[in-house]
């Protein structure tokens, strides 16, 4: 990865008096796969459209492909490819149909639109489905697809909204082994998302909450936020209604429910063994204590704790590749 692709600079964007996203800073180089995480509301699409040129920043600066957002905006728009969380492509229009009116719409005509119409086939899986109405084809074929299309013109950088809701497990890592070819073919892919394992194959990950950005490295980087052994998994029989005893104990930093689990976070490392007969005392029990690796979902609740009691967190702004 080499050379700044897309970047912003105390980016702001307001509607009224609420701002949505709130003087956030970062860059992001040719091939790189960045992961934009958050949840609903944090601000994530926002700033996607302000990086296409669709919406003016209130203040501050970004610029894509060498373009200002805010002066060049037309030239963005040809160079770079957008595929937003809701479906983009007609459903009443056949496969092959809907890819000559999007690369129409590139500026692409004649033996080209062809030729990339072919490609964007080809890695959708749709060979012998050109002519199938778009609305006929499987979730996950759908998505292959608004992505080819979004790619009909080679842009150098694409901005993907949250493109595999609503797939399954097996087409979201189809879908993303398509990501993984574009950033090894030089294309910057920037992605937003809600599903943890997808964030885990981003080259860095930002962290989003209520307009801010409150984490942003590589996943190895924001894990090491936790000292080794300080992270431990509690199994037991109703975890829900053994979340307040855990939180109560002294030692324990923050717990939060995982599943059928709670994991929680210990101020002195390795003792995992203590917490378990202080849980069995207080009427907790069966329960089980082990020490686990901190996954990005502990790094996004620690994030999101700190930043509601004004703490960071490691690489929380400002990160470069």
């Amino acid at each position: 990865m080499n050379g700044i692709v897309v970047e912003a600079n105390e980016l702001t964007r307001s509607f009224g008096d609420f701002t949505a996203v709130d003087r956030v800073t970062f860059a992001v180089a040719r091939g790189e796969v960045f992961g934009f995480l958050g949840s609903n509301g944090a601000g994530k699409t926002t700033t996607i459209r302000m990086l296409c040129g669709l919406l003016a920043p209130t203040s501050g600066s970004a610029s894509v492909a060498g373009f200002d957002v805010a002066t060049r905006a037309v030239e963005i728009k040809r160079r770079v490819g957008y595929m937003s969380q809701k479906f983009s492509l007609y459903d009443d229009l056949t496969v092959w149909e809907n890819l000559r009116f999007w690369g129409g719409a590139y500026g692409l005509f004649g033996k080209r639109i062809a030729e990339r119409a072919r490609w964007a086939i080809a890695i959708s899986g749709l060979e012998g489905r050109r002519d199938a109405l778009v609305r006929d084809l499987p979730g996950g074929y759908r998505q292959r697809l608004a992505l080819g299309a979004a790619l009909l013109h080679e842009p150098p950088v694409v901005f993907l909204d949250e493109p595999t809701g609503g797939v399954d497990p097996a087409a979201r890592r189809r879908f993303w082994d398509l990501i993984d070819e574009l950033a090894a073919s030089g294309t910057t892919v920037f992605v937003t998302t809600h599903y943890m394992d997808e964030a885990e194959r981003c080259h860095r990950v930002a962290l989003m909450h209520a307009g801010r950005l409150i984490g942003l490295d590589t996943i190895p980087a924001l894990k090491r936020v936790f000292p080794e052994g300080s992270v431990v998994e509690i199994s037991c029989s109703r975890c829900a209604k053994a979340l307040p005893v855990v939180e109560a104990l002294p030692g324990v930093v923050e717990v939060a429910l995982f599943g059928d689990t709670l994991h929680a976070v210990l101020e002195r490392p390795g003792e995992q063994a203590d917490l378990r007969t202080r849980l069995m005392e207080r009427g907790v029990e069966p329960v089980e204590v082990r020490a686990i690796a901190p996954s990005l979902e502990d790094v996004f609740v620690r994030a999101i704790t700190g930043a509601e009691s004004g703490h960071g967190l490691a690489g929380a702004a400002g990160g470069r590749p």
